[in-house]
C-alpha cells in the first residue's frame, strides 16, 4: 500500500533570505507543446505546458509526479495540495491541475521519499505557492530530512552543506524542465474551452517529417 506521508514532526521551512536572481520562464527550453486546435484542423499555435490555458487532469498529474492516485486524492482532501484550476466540488466535475500545481506534486513527492515530514512539507509547499513562479526556477531546496531550507545561490548551498544541513537537495529549475517535457508528451486540457489537447513528443514530430520529405 502506498503511503500518503500522512506522518507528523516538528520544524517547519527555514527560509535562507537573500536577494533572488531572477530567472525568466521564457528561458527555459520549450519541448513540448499542445496544438491549440483538435486534431484534423490547421495548426495556428501550439500551447506550452506551461500555459495557463492548460490544465492537466488526476491521472494525467499522477503520472507526471510520479504518484498513486490515492496520494493525489489524499493531499487534495487534507488541503495539502489542492488544483488550482478546477476543484472535484461539485462532485460531477474532475479535478484539474495546472502546471505548477504538478510541480509541486512532483516536489513533494521527492520529500515524501526523502523521509521529510508531511507537517513540514505543508509549510514547504505554502512558501512555494506564495512564491513568484519566475522565482521557482532558481530556487534550490535543501534537507536534512527534518528541516527544509530554501537556497538562491550557490553559497548558500555549499554553506548549508558545511554546516551539516543539508543532506540532499531539489533544484527546482531542473525539475521544472524534465516536467515539461514529460507533459508536453501527454494529453492536456483547455482551461477557456475545455476541449481536449493532444500531447506530442518531439521524437515523433521529428520523424514525421523525415517521413514526408522521404
Amino acid at each position: 500500500m502506498s503511503s500518503t506521508g500522512d506522518d507528523a514532526a516538528v520544524g517547519g521551512l527555514c527560509a535562507v533570505h537573500m536577494p533572488r536572481t531572477a530567472h525568466s520562464v521564457s528561458d527555459l527550453p520549450r519541448m513540448g507543446r499542445f496544438p491549440a486546435v483538435q486534431p484534423g484542423q490547421p495548426a495556428i499555435e501550439r500551447l506550452a505546458p506551461t500555459s495557463e490555458l492548460v490544465g492537466f487532469r488526476g491521472p494525467t498529474a499522477c503520472a507526471a509526479a510520479g504518484i498513486t492516485y490515492r496520494q493525489l486524492d489524499y493531499w487534495a482532501r487534507t488541503g495539502l495540495l489542492e488544483p488550482s484550476v478546477r476543484t472535484a466540488y461539485p462532485a460531477t466535475s474532475q479535478r484539474l491541475y495546472s502546471f505548477r500545481d504538478v510541480l509541486l506534486l512532483k516536489i513533494v513527492k521527492r520529500l515524501l521519499d526523502a523521509g521529510v515530514s508531511l507537517q513540514n512539507i505543508r509549510v514547504a509547499v505554502a512558501h512555494l505557492q506564495a512564491a513568484e513562479q519566475a522565482d521557482l526556477t532558481g530556487l534550490t531546496l535543501m534537507s536534512d530530512g527534518a528541516t527544509v531550507y530554501e537556497c538562491t545561490t550557490a553559497q548558500q548551498v555549499v554553506d548549508l552543506l558545511k554546516g551539516g544541513q543539508g543532506v540532499f537537495g531539489i533544484a527546482v529549475g531542473a525539475v521544472w524542465q524534465e516536467l515539461e517535457l514529460t507533459l508536453g508528451r501527454l494529453h492536456a486540457e483547455r482551461t477557456d474551452t475545455g476541449e481536449t489537447l493532444v500531447g506530442s513528443d518531439p521524437a515523433d514530430e521529428l520523424a514525421q517529417r523525415r517521413n514526408r520529405a522521404v
